[in-house]
């Protein structure tokens, strides 16, 4: 029962993603038909530098739709159900994730809270619980399969499983939502672990697709202060309210 530490891995992009999303934006100007433009753009004929800056550019005066035509995938591990569940909110995206029905939990991983992790009393009645937990999921799937329930005991001795249990989980998101993804879950409101797993999504997209995600994150990094009411701000920039 090993504590799981968080690990991102970047799988897949949309072919050609750059020239993909300077067409899609050059078609809403453009007189011609892009279709026409695309053996230039793959043939390296019109500069890809010159692509991203009137990209990056367009994108400055908010218009951003274009960008819905190219996808990222993900595979990420070492995070908590409780993780999982905020990530699958977020609508316009494709899941996939390890099943507590089909895959046993005989060896639970899990999440430890670097909250708790820090003092000594919580991270040992953490451990000593989630010992408990391992012992009772064990108990009553050996309970059920003796019962009768074989294949079927995973989902139903999976109800004492806690949020802090580790979970594998393969994600697409097209550009536009992983900027809105970002713009919520770099925030330092956003709760740390889902932080932690987008801080790590960006720095692969800022690397992978520089001209969409050079000034992605939270969103006060593009505003310049911070959307949330004086309530809610965590005091990083000027709120809205206190600009004068």
């Amino acid at each position: 029962m090993p504590e799981k530490q968080l690990r991102v891995e970047f799988l897949a992009m949309t072919p050609d993603a750059l020239s993909l999303i300077y067409a899609a934006f050059r078609q809403c100007y453009h007189a011609g038909f892009v279709a026409d433009m695309w053996p230039r753009l793959l043939s390296g004929e019109i500069d890809p530098q010159v692509q991203a800056d009137f990209v990056s550019k367009t994108m400055e005066s908010g218009h951003d739709s274009p960008i819905e035509h190219v996808s990222m995938t993900f595979a990420v591990e070492g995070i908590s159900r409780a993780c999982s569940h905020q990530i699958v909110r977020h609508r316009i995206a494709s899941y996939s994730q390890q099943s507590q029905r089909y895959v046993a939990e005989n060896d639970m991983d899990y999440i430890l809270p670097p909250a708790i992790a820090r003092i000594p009393e919580a991270r040992e009645r953490f451990e000593s619980f989630m010992a408990e937990v391992q012992s009772a999921y064990s108990d009553l799937r050996d309970i059920l399969v003796a019962n009768g329930r074989k294949s079927k005991a995973n989902e139903d001795a999976r109800f004492v499983l806690p949020q802090a249990a580790e979970t594998k989980i393969v994600l697409t998101m097209n550009c536009r939502s992983l900027h809105h993804f970002f713009h919520l879950r770099c925030c330092n409101r956003a709760q740390w672990e889902v932080r932690a797993m987008a801080d790590a999504m960006l720095a692969i997209c800022k690397d992978k697709l520089p001209a969409i995600f050079a000034n992605g994150g939270a969103r006060c990094e593009q505003l310049g202060y911070c959307p949330e009411s004086p309530k809610f701000a965590c005091g990083k920039y000027p709120t809205r309210d206190t600009l004068g």
